[in-house]
């Protein structure tokens, strides 16, 4: 393999390991550690943040979480402050999470029929975290 080649090729995994992307109010990016990243979008300071070890970090929060849930419940994993509010709407607003926002006062958010805690891609999607993400919302 040539210099050029072993340049590209490192480049390209690069791009695979790291993702970003961005929704509505929140973007999350995928590490090259491994790590996962949660923020509001645009927002400057640490205190619209929130870095995981890892996406099954996050989903393994989602899965301790009641059915019908809002920020305090959040809250009893640990986050204080606006990421609590920002969990919650980017649970909402990934497609990996099956749930919806039901109210905004206070911030509510429902889990999919099923079992508790589902976490798991749209079929025929591609947001777990080991996978391509090929769809930009």
């Amino acid at each position: 393999m040539t210099r050029k080649e072993a340049v590209q090729l490192r480049d390209q995994l690069t791009g695979t390991l790291s993702q970003e992307r961005e929704f509505l109010r929140t973007a999350c990016t995928h590490r090259e550690d491994g790590g996962y990243v949660v923020e509001r979008r645009h927002a400057e300071s640490a205190g619209h943040r929130k870095v995981f070890d890892s996406f099954e970090e996050l989903t393994r929060l989602f899965g301790r979480l009641p059915d019908k849930f809002t920020a305090e419940e959040v809250a009893q994993s640990g986050l204080t402050g606006a990421r609590r509010h920002l969990l919650v709407r980017h649970f909402d607003e990934h497609p990996a999470f099956e749930c919806e926002l039901v109210e905004r006062q206070p911030l509510t958010v429902q889990k999919a029929s099923g079992e508790a805690g589902d976490c798991r891609p749209e079929a025929g999607s591609s947001y777990g975290p080991d996978e391509e993400l090929s769809r930009a919302d």
